[in-house]
């Protein structure tokens, strides 16, 4: 088994007095594809704005290519981030660039390459999404699909080390989430990179992922490959998988009794 590319080790992270994570370890080799699942309010895209660097653990470990983000300096800190790449929920295209200039501007912003290979490495990035025909579009052009396919192509434009995806099957028709989700197995095994999914979609990432990581109220509470998590008797990963309404997360926030609460006692209204 390769060294993990990243590594969680019994991180916390707390706003004030709040705990997001709570003793969190997980790690991911290169060529895994991982799904990161949970409840709205979990800790899910914490976790991503951990292996950025955008925040910092206040107990534990996360590493990336063997480096404690938490000590890197603003100039390391923007160094390691040219091995990152990020596909933003809705794809956060610049709207005043063309799906061209889009996928070109990390290359531009962040290599000295001259621009004609800026432009070969563009249009091989475009190629790889099926959408080098759509190099001239503007994104006020494009459909929620191909947006999100645009915004994959310039995630990839240098070639990162961890792809980071959050949400990125938010909002698609059936046939471009099954699209964006064999982009993001067949780039991930082309590149030989490690990536991780935040998602609440389960069948379409439990077909692509090699292995689970759910989260609830901080903490890791259950982990395993896609055929264990369909197999699971965990009764918060059957919720989960099963999209079961009342289990380990209820569907009633808990309060009061309710006949109280209408005035009433003994069946009767005061």
């Amino acid at each position: 088994m390769p060294n993990p590319v990243v590594r969680f080790d019994g991180v916390r992270f707390a706003y004030g007095e709040t705990d997001i994570l709570r003793d969190v370890s997980l790690s991911v080799v290169p060529g895994q594809v991982v799904a990161i699942m949970g409840g709205s309010g979990s800790g899910k895209t914490t976790l991503l704005r951990l292996i950025g660097g955008q925040l910092r653990a206040n107990a534990g470990r996360v590493e990336v290519d063997g480096e404690d983000m938490a000590t890197l300096s603003e100039s390391a800190l923007y160094e390691r981030r040219k091995k990152l790449g990020m596909l933003f929920q809705f794809g956060a295209l610049f709207t005043d660039l063309s799906v061209f200039d889009n996928v070109a501007f990390p290359l531009r912003e962040r290599t000295d390459l001259p621009e004609s290979m800026v432009r070969d490495l563009v249009l091989m990035k475009l190629q790889a999404v099926g959408l080098r025909g759509a190099a001239k579009l503007m994104p006020a052009e494009l459909s929620g699909g191909m947006a999100r396919r645009v915004a994959l192509a310039r995630a990839i434009a240098l070639d990162p080390r961890v792809m980071l995806y959050d949400e990125p099957f938010t909002g698609l028709d059936p046939i471009s989430l099954s699209t964006i989700g064999s982009l993001i197995r067949e780039l991930n095994d082309a590149l030989g990179a490690a990536s991780i999914v935040v998602t609440h979609d389960v069948a379409e990432s439990l077909a692509i992922v090699d292995y689970v990581y759910f989260l609830a109220e901080g903490r890791v509470i259950a982990e395993g490959t896609p055929d264990s998590v369909r197999e699971s008797a965990h009764p918060f990963v059957r919720q989960f998988v099963g999209g079961e309404k009342d289990g380990p997360l209820p569907f009633h926030k808990p309060a009061g009794p309710y006949a109280t609460d209408l005035g009433l006692e003994d069946g009767r209204h005061d």
